[in-house]
């Protein structure tokens, strides 16, 4: 009798075994997934919006761009110092600082954007380090790319030509020999500010001088300061603003593109 219920307990455990491997196998058996293809990585809507580019060899503005200057006049400009008509000097398609007249900005005021700005130092060589070819181009009003003849010209590294001045310093020199037309594209991205007036977002900014990359996605920790150091200071939307630092600095060919 004991062997019979023996026997029979040993079945019943048999199938016990036998029930959970066979519902643990059908648990682990797991449908083939979706076999990737490109299309599940493509996205087509929106399409980027149609800019035609401008001319390769003349470096004309792109048919989205606002012109600053085109050759003629600076009706684009007004006097950063009293908001009256702009008083640089137009000649030949471009225009010159007229030393002591001050600094002129754009009227229009800008966020982020892609400036391009042609300029060169003037040919007679005056003056040395940062009294030489000196100008500057102000980003929303507060933040300064240095333009600077930094050709055989020794001054302080975060000073020189396309440095953010006193922050950064470029990471090569491209300068063109003074008379020589150098240009700058720039894509600046503005700051965005906590309700307690510090940065939320810091400004960055590229700058390509010649060709040749300076900064690349530079973070922007303040003002550009002469003396001391950089200060946080809440602003919004700002326009681009040329420095009269005294020397006959010349610019040709400026447009923005909004980003």
């Amino acid at each position: 009798m004991k062997r019979n219920v023996c026997v029979a307990k040993c079945c019943m455990f048999t199938l016990a075994c036998l029930f959970f491997v066979s519902v643990s196998a059908q648990e682990k058996v797991y449908p083939e997934p979706e076999k990737m293809t490109p299309g599940m990585s493509e996205f087509w809507v929106p399409q980027p919006p149609v800019v035609q580019p401008g001319d390769q060899y003349t470096i004309t503005a792109p048919s989205d761009a606002i012109v600053l200057f085109d050759g003629t006049g600076l009706n684009a400009w007004k006097s950063s110092k009293d908001g009256s008509e702009a008083k640089w000097t137009v000649k030949n398609g471009a225009f010159t600082v007229a030393a002591r007249t001050g600094d002129i900005e754009t009227k229009q005021h800008f966020n982020s954007f892609q400036l391009h700005i042609e300029w060169t130092s003037p040919v007679e060589v005056k003056g040395t380090s940062q009294g030489r070819g000196n100008s500057g181009i102000f980003l929303q009003g507060m933040y300064e790319v240095q333009v600077l003849d930094c050709y055989d010209n020794e001054t302080y590294s975060n000073g020189q030509t396309g440095s953010i001045y006193k922050q950064a310093r470029p990471l090569a020199n491209a300068m063109r020999k003074p008379g020589e037309w150098n240009v700058y594209d720039i894509i600046y991205e503005a700051p965005t500010f906590k309700e307690d007036g510090t940065y939320r977002t810091n400004p960055t900014v590229t700058v390509i001088h010649n060709g040749v990359v300076l900064l690349n996605h530079t973070t922007i920790v303040g003002t550009t300061e002469y003396i001391g150091f950089p200060k946080v200071v809440p602003h919004g939307a700002g326009p681009i603003k040329l420095q009269d630092h005294g020397n006959p600095v010349s610019f040709r060919n400026v447009w923005i593109r909004e980003l």
